[in-house]
């Protein structure tokens, strides 16, 4: 079983929206396809970031197909309001070749429950036997898978492979403390933008999953060298990584609210890609306040990087 796509940075893929509200899947390719050309190990479709919830399943399996049949490595996220359709989108996953299945908890029905949230995790893992997949653990699901859950899934099916961490810090110190470090063949996943430099160097985190990624690709894969460089031992590495990750802070901590699909799409269009300037709901957008402040955030960040990268050093060295 291939784990390699986890041990990168692995951007979470948004949906373009036609003018008629639909998904544009061409748009969809193209933007996986410059991602890899960037340098990222593969894509998650279709998570959060790609509006699972506002998707039929047809609508999120086609978009699965199209980006496997373009040769991009993809981990399918498997969120879905029953256990039945989460088994369509791990089994589709398994006929089209995905390389890796995200694994979400049962949402709306039961899901404080661990008896089935545990049923569900085996449905799914089941209906996908040979694909490397990782739990998403996330307060937004309101279950917090922990570690006797974990490895009883483990025991059972051995393709459970990781846990992509999308809590606080503290959650994540957790997982790094009683499932990753418990199991060398165990790895995590940091899973939200502001905890890069915490994932790798105070957790063992072998990967990032990134929202913003998707809009600074550069600057979050060069975060994520100077991390795991930090995670050596490297002084220089430790601190260039902080002061990038500072600087990004106000941009990644788009990923940590409600509304971080329509920040993002926003940041995309204002690096020119238009196909990202609606959603499927039309309601759905940023009042003018949130765009003006995202604007300025945005340049500001632009202005810093272009000065802070021509320091040399480490720097220079993780930019080739």
């Amino acid at each position: 079983m291939n784990k390699d796509i986890f041990n990168g940075v692995i951007p979470a893929l948004m949906t373009p929206c036609k003018a008629d509200r639909t998904p544009d899947f061409d748009a969809l390719v193209k933007k996986g396809q410059q991602m890899m050309a960037a340098g990222m190990s593969g894509v998650v479709y279709c998570g959060s970031m790609g509006d699972w919830p506002l998707l039929t399943d047809e609508q999120r399996m086609e978009g699965v197909a199209r980006l496997v049949e373009a040769g991009i490595p993809v981990i399918v996220g498997t969120g879905a309001i029953n256990t039945k359709s989460a088994v369509a989108h791990a089994a589709h996953a398994e006929k089209v070749g995905a390389a890796g299945l995200m694994v979400i908890p049962r949402v709306l029905s039961r899901g404080s429950v661990i008896s089935a949230q545990k049923n569900h995790f085996k449905a799914i893992l089941e209906a996908s036997p040979s694909i490397p997949s990782i739990i998403y653990n996330s307060p937004v699901y309101g279950f917090e898978t922990r570690a006797d859950l974990f490895f009883e899934l483990r025991s059972e099916h051995k393709n459970l492979i990781g846990f992509k961490e999308f809590g606080s810090k503290e959650a994540m110190r957790y997982a790094a403390e009683n499932i990753t470090s418990k199991d060398d063949e165990v790895l995590l996943m940091v899973g939200v933008d502001t905890a890069v430099y915490h994932g790798f160097v105070k957790c063992g985190a072998v990967g990032a999953i990134t929202g913003i990624g998707t809009a600074l690709p550069k600057e979050v894969l060069l975060l994520t060298k100077l991390s795991k460089l930090a995670a050596t031992g490297n002084a220089e590495a430790r601190l260039r990584a902080q002061e990038l990750e500072e600087s990004m802070s106000v941009l990644a901590s788009f990923d940590e609210g409600p509304e971080l699909v329509l920040f993002f799409k926003y940041l995309l269009v204002l690096n020119g890609e238009e196909e990202y300037s609606l959603h499927f709901n039309e309601t759905d957008q940023l009042n003018d306040a949130q765009r003006k402040y995202c604007e300025d955030q945005y340049n500001l960040f632009k202005k810093w990087f272009t000065d802070w990268s021509q320091q040399g050093g480490v720097i220079s060295e993780c930019l080739l």
